[in-house]
């Protein structure tokens, strides 16, 4: 009886390994074209991407390599940092779809980080690296935002 359920169960887990990316189930590697539904903050995206024909799932995409001031500040000058920031990742996404790869299971659940591009190509956390509204993150505790000045390319 045992042996009947494994076969029944092989063919299963071998799907859920080919589906999953193989070795690591909780990366994929995409790219995978995606709408933008909204912007969250700073540094996330709420967007529907096509996995599949005919398969769409909806997901929080937090942007890899960056931190940006958080909407639930410490402090008035993060709030408005943080406004900024969200207004400028609104205009870099514009009316285009972007493309995720490099999918992840994030560290606080609920969402994933990824690489998110523009329709055009261009990396979105570079972009907000570059216009001073979101910094480097490479994971570990996070810096304050209260105090620091509007430049934040650092």
């Amino acid at each position: 009886m045992f042996l009947i359920r494994a076969i029944r169960a092989a063919p299963l887990c071998l799907l859920a390994g080919l589906l999953s990316g193989g070795a690591n189930a909780a990366e994929l590697p995409g790219p995978y074209r995606a709408e933008v539904e909204r912007v969250v903050d700073g540094d996330t995206l709420a967007v529907r991407a096509r996995i599949w024909l005919g398969q769409d799932v909806e997901v929080l995409v937090r942007l890899r390599g960056i931190d940006a001031p958080e909407l639930r500040a410490r402090c008035a000058a993060e709030r408005e940092m943080a406004e900024a920031a969200r207004a400028a990742l609104a205009r870099l996404v514009g009316e285009a779809g972007v493309t995720i790869s490099m999918i992840e299971e994030d560290k606080y659940g609920g969402r994933v980080v990824a690489d998110v591009a523009r329709a055009d190509g261009e990396n979105l956390s570079a972009l907000l690296r570059a216009s001073g509204h979101a910094r480097a993150y490479a994971g570990g505790p996070r810096k304050p935002w209260c105090g620091e000045s509007a430049s934040l390319r650092k």
